[in-house]
C-alpha cells in the first residue's frame, strides 16, 4: 500500500536541495510541495509571516469533518556553517555502512525525512476512502523558537474542522515521545563606556559586568542540578542553562563598550519558567544595574526575549498517545530534552505526541543522515494510519 521506498527517497533528495536554513526563505520549498499536492488532487493554503518571506502550509485529505489527524513537520533546518561535511550538505548522498543504507544531507533526519514519507503517501491517501481526515501541517522557523507554527495552529478549527490529535514527526526512531522540555532564550546587552585601557577609571567595562551575569547564570544552573528529580523521566533530569554566544570588545587596549550574551534555559514541564525569568530580571535590575551605574552613569543593561516555547506535558492515555501506541504496537513512551512544536498543539487543546523516522543524535551534526530502514518503518506506520482512517474507528 505504501509508496516505493525509493520514491520517498527521491522526494527527500528534492527537499534537501532546498536550502531552508532558518535565516533564509522557505518559499521555494513550499511551492514545490504545493505543486506535488496539486498534482495529487489536494488543495493547500499558505499561512505566511508578516513580510511574506516565509510560509506555513496546510492541506487536508479526506472529509472535512472534525476528529482528524494532523501530521506536522517543520521545513527549516539549522546552519551548516563551520561544520566539516564530507559531501555537499544540500545534495542527498547515499552510502552503505555495515551493510545498511543511509541517506546523508542537511535535514534528512530533522525533519525532511518525515515530510518526504508523508508526501510519498499522499497519492494512496487520496485514492483511499478515508472516513477520518488527515491534515498535513508544515511550518517555518521551528529551529529558532517555533515561531511559525502558532499562526497555523490558530486556524485549526476555523479554516479546517478541529482535529482530534497531532503527530509531530520529529526524529524519534519511530518511538513515542509524550513529553519534552521547553525553552526560553534571551539576548542580554551590556553597555559600558569605552576608554584607554591604561585609564580604567574613565570607562566601564561591559565585558566585566557580562562576566558577573554569566556567573549568576552558572549559579542558577548549579542550583537546578542540585534540585534534580531522578524520577522525572528526563535526561538530564533538571532544567538546563546554556550561554550560547558572547560578543564584545574591540581591542586589547580598549575598555569594552559593549558585550552581548545570548543564552537560554530549558525548563522541565513542572518547573515555573516565569519564576526563573523573574529571578534573572531582578538580578539585572536590582543588583547588577546599580553596580554598573556606580561605575559610570552611562552604563546599562537590557534583556530581550528571543524564544519562548512551553514544555510538552505528558497526558497519559491521551487520544494521541493511544492512537500512536495502536499504530506502532509500542508499550512504552519516552521523554526528550529538546523542544518541538507538540506543546503548541497541546496549548491549543489538541493532544500531541512526537513520532518520526531518524535518530535525534544525527540532528544538527555534520554529515547528518537518516537510515533507509527508518524511512521504511515510517512508511509502514503511515500505511497503518491510512487503514485506521479508512475504517473511521474511534481512537483505540
Amino acid at each position: 500500500m505504501s509508496g516505493a521506498p525509493n520514491r520517498a527517497i527521491e522526494i527527500l533528495a528534492q527537499l534537501v536541495r532546498f536550502d531552508t536554513t532558518s535565516h533564509r526563505s522557505n518559499l521555494d520549498l513550499i511551492a514545490f510541495i504545493e505543486d506535488h499536492l496539486k498534482r495529487c488532487g489536494v488543495e493547500s493554503h499558505r499561512i505566511e509571516n508578516d513580510d511574506s518571506t516565509k510560509s506555513n502550509l496546510l492541506a487536508t485529505i479526506g472529509p472535512m469533518r472534525e476528529g482528524g489527524v494532523v501530521l506536522s513537520g517543520h521545513t527549516d533546518v539549522v546552519p551548516v556553517t563551520g561544520q566539516d561535511w564530507s559531501s555537499n550538505p544540500f545534495e542527498l548522498t547515499a552510502r552503505t555502512v555495515d551493510g545498511a543504507g543511509r541517506q546523508y544531507g542537511r535535514g534528512s533526519a530533522d525533519m525532511k525525512g518525515f515530510i518526504a514519507a508523508v508526501l510519498d503517501k499522499v497519492p494512496a491517501l487520496v485514492a483511499a476512502d478515508l472516513k477520518t481526515p488527515v491534515h498535513i501541517a508544515l511550518s517555518y522557523d521551528e529551529e529558532v523558537g517555533c515561531r511559525g507554527v502558532g499562526r497555523m495552529i490558530a486556524q485549526l478549527g476555523d479554516s479546517i474542522p478541529m482535529p482530534a490529535l497531532a503527530i509531530v514527526g520529529e526524529p524519534t526512531s519511530m518511538q513515542i515521545v509524550t513529553a519534552h522540555k521547553g525553552i526560553r532564550g534571551f539576548e542580554t546587552v551590556f553597555t559600558g563606556v569605552a576608554a584607554h585601557s591604561s585609564a580604567p577609571q574613565l570607562g566601564a567595562s561591559a565585558i566585566r559586568f557580562a562576566g558577573e551575569f554569566i556567573v549568576f547564570i552558572a549559579d542558577l544552573a548549579a542550583e537546578a542540578k542540585e534540585a534534580a528529580d531522578p524520577d522525572s523521566g528526563f535526561t538530564p533530569p533538571w532544567t538546563t542553562f546554556n550561554i550560547g554566544q558572547i560578543k564584545g570588545g574591540e581591542a586589547l587596549n580598549i575598555i569594552p563598550e559593549r558585550c552581548v550574551v545570548s543564552w537560554e534555559f530549558r525548563p522541565l514541564p513542572d518547573v515555573d519558567a516565569d519564576a526563573i525569568e523573574e529571578r534573572v530580571r531582578t538580578f539585572l535590575n536590582e543588583e547588577l544595574r546599580p553596580r554598573m551605574k556606580a561605575s559610570h552613569p552611562a552604563a546599562d543593561v537590557s534583556l530581550t526575549p528571543l524564544a519562548a516555547v512551553p514544555p510538552l506535558r505528558a497526558e497519559p492515555d491521551s487520544p494521541a498517545e493511544r492512537l500512536v501506541r495502536f499504530l506502532t504496537g509500542a508499550n512504552t513512551t519516552r521523554t526528550v530534552a529538546y523542544v518541538a512544536e507538540a506543546s503548541q498543539f497541546q496549548l491549543h487543546g489538541i493532544p500531541a505526541v512526537l513520532c518520526g523516522p531518524g535518530d535525534i543524535t544525527q540532528a544538527h551534526q555534520p554529515d547528518e543522515w537518516i537510515a533507509e530502514s527508518e524511512m521504511a518503518s515510517c512508511a509502514a506506520f503511515l500505511d497503518r494510519l491510512q487503514e485506521w482512517c479508512v475504517a473511521g474507528a474511534a481512537v483505540p
